[in-house]
């Protein structure tokens, strides 16, 4: 070597170090930024997608709500073709070509909490040998349609005897008529950052036409009216008659 070279020093080397990390540390905390702000809007999407389906699917099936009966008393014969409380609806309807097997289904719509946060779940079973009191089977068991839902509220409105539009209510249990509408409002936790538009739901059967048809006696045969006498018309005492 000649007398005028020299190399880096220790100093020298060890700043090139620092700053090559500094850089490196940068650009690794931008890429690791990107990363979570892709992942954290593919989440958003699929949750919006998630609650958009949700929402169609409900406004299919509860706007085709049949009056098929899928309860009866054994008492008083009082029949049930749709049961409504504040988080929880039971109703009769057809499931799409691609789910159902053919027939009407009893389906479910019910808020479950657990220790995880709350769910809202779906359940369908074909009305064939379908027992309430049973419940719905295992198998396929419940469909998970949203979760970490804080609160759920269902209200119903009808008409009132006179035929007017009643006020929302949070039940429905009715022996015949089906409710007029439906109101669903889903209320997600804070962290979500998830907003359920507002739901309401007509279904498309009247409930006027179906009421009277769907009473206890509906399903008892109608008594026979007895064949009236009839009556003899007086004879004419111009024509000779006695």
């Amino acid at each position: 070597m000649t007398r005028g070279a020299r190399g880096f020093s220790l100093i020298e080397v060890l700043l090139a170090l620092l700053l090559l990390a500094l850089l490196s540390a940068g650009v690794w905390g931008a890429i690791a930024t990107s990363t979570r702000a892709v992942r954290s809007g593919d989440l958003a999407i699929e949750r919006t997608n998630k609650m958009r389906v949700t929402q169609e699917l409900l406004r299919r099936q509860v706007s085709q709500a049949l009056a098929v009966a899928f309860d009866r008393d054994p008492g008083d014969g009082r029949i049930t073709n749709f049961l409504g409380e504040r988080d929880r609806m039971t109703w009769v309807s057809a499931m799409p070509g691609y789910l159902g097997r053919g027939g009407p289904y009893v389906q479910e719509l019910a808020y479950e909490r657990d220790a995880g946060g709350g769910t809202l779940v779906f359940r369908h079973a074909l009305l064939n040998g379908f027992e309430l009191r049973e419940g719905f089977p295992e198998k396929p068991g419940p469909v998970v349609l949203l979760e970490r839902v804080a609160d759920v509220r269902i209200e119903y409105r009808g008409t009132t005897p006179e035929g007017r539009l009643d006020d929302w209510q949070d039940d429905w249990d009715k022996s015949g008529p089906l409710p007029l509408l439906v109101r669903i409002a889903v209320e997600f936790d804070r962290e979500s950052g998830l907003r359920w538009p507002p739901l309401v739901v007509p279904v498309m059967v009247d409930p006027g036409a179906v009421g009277a048809s769907l009473e206890p006696s509906f399903f008892t045969p109608p008594t026979q009216a007895p064949t009236p006498t009839p009556t003899p018309t007086p004879t004419d005492p111009a024509t000779g008659g006695g």
